[in-house]
């Protein structure tokens, strides 16, 4: 190989190198905004992945199309290519970066997964009280890292089919919407009573499936003021759609601000949007001709969302 090829590769793989990066921060933008801790490590892996995984294609595409185009037999020419077996360095080449490059994924995904300690099937088998307590972040001087030593907020979640129920055991309060501190470590109780539901913040990127009988507790960190949705990631059932939750992250004085005017409030049933439309369908003349699970009647709550009837959720 000369000079001038040689010269020519490190060009094209620079130029792969830079729209790979370009690409791999348009990644950020493709998800809802970070609006915790832990959005921050899953957004920088994505990043990575695609910024790799763009350098690979543009790569491989590259070099296709510049043998159909420049390489190709000519009209008449049906003879065999040059032979290339037994080429010892060309071997240990292909094989040593696709495994240096796996390694080096395993090792980054393994890293994040560890500081957002998030239970794998086994521990929720084999552990009585399971617990996915992240790793302390490292905080950067460009985020909004919350001081470690700010106290936990402890609250209780409970799902059903299907609705959502916090409970404030500090406080004695209970609401359908999930309001939280911000910059505030915040370690959740989830606890099912009836089938495999599914904790998922789309804006917060965690995620902790909810098992019948057992109770785990799950910690993250909101950085962001602002209403996000909770949904069921698990298919619960026939209104699993349905199950659905506002989060409300306010700063730490409007939160004491809501507990002490939720705390007054004295407990009434809340609006379930998969209660409703199930006693909307059992009033009409319609037999569907099969059997449903009938919905948990509205949770007896100090504070239901504001918003969820009118959105007809």
């Amino acid at each position: 190989m000369n000079i001038r090829r040689i010269l020519t590769l490190v060009v094209v793989a620079i130029a792969l190198a830079g729209i790979s990066l370009w690409m791999g921060q348009q990644a950020y933008s493709w998800f809802p905004p970070q609006a915790s801790a832990e959005s921050l490590l899953v957004d920088d892996l994505f990043s990575f992945l695609v910024t790799l995984g763009t350098f690979i294609f543009l790569g491989v595409v590259g070099t296709l199309t510049y043998s159909v185009l420049f390489q190709r037999a000519g009209k008449y020419d049906i003879s065999d290519g040059p032979p290339i077996e037994g080429n010892i360095t060309l071997e240990i080449v292909w094989t040593a970066i696709p495994l240096a490059l796996v390694i080096w994924i395993a090792a980054y995904s393994y890293q994040v997964y560890d500081q957002m300690s998030i239970l794998g099937p086994m521990e929720h088998v084999h552990l009585e009280m399971a617990t996915a307590e992240a790793a302390p972040i490292e905080p950067s001087p460009d985020s909004q890292m919350p001081d470690s030593n700010e106290p936990i907020e402890r609250i209780e979640v409970f799902s059903r089919q299907w609705a959502w129920e916090f409970r404030y055991p500090e406080q004695s309060i209970t609401s359908t919407e999930l309001h939280l501190p911000n910059n505030h470590r915040i370690k959740l109780t989830l606890k099912s009573e009836d089938v495999i539901h599914g904790f998922y913040i789309p804006a917060f990127r965690v995620k902790q499936d909810i098992i019948p009988n057992q109770a785990i507790e799950f910690e993250f960190t909101p950085i962001r003021e602002g209403k996000y949705r909770l949904r069921d990631s698990q298919y619960s059932g026939t209104y699993f759609a349905a199950m659905q939750a506002d989060v409300v992250v306010e700063s730490p004085e409007s939160y004491q601000q809501w507990l002490a005017q939720a705390a007054v409030q004295p407990p009434a049933a809340a609006y379930n949007p998969a209660f409703e439309e199930y006693r909307r369908a059992s009033e009409t003349a319609i037999n569907a001709g099969w059997k449903t699970v009938v919905p948990a009647a509205p949770p007896m709550v100090n504070y239901s969302g504001s918003n969820l009837q009118n959105q007809g959720l």
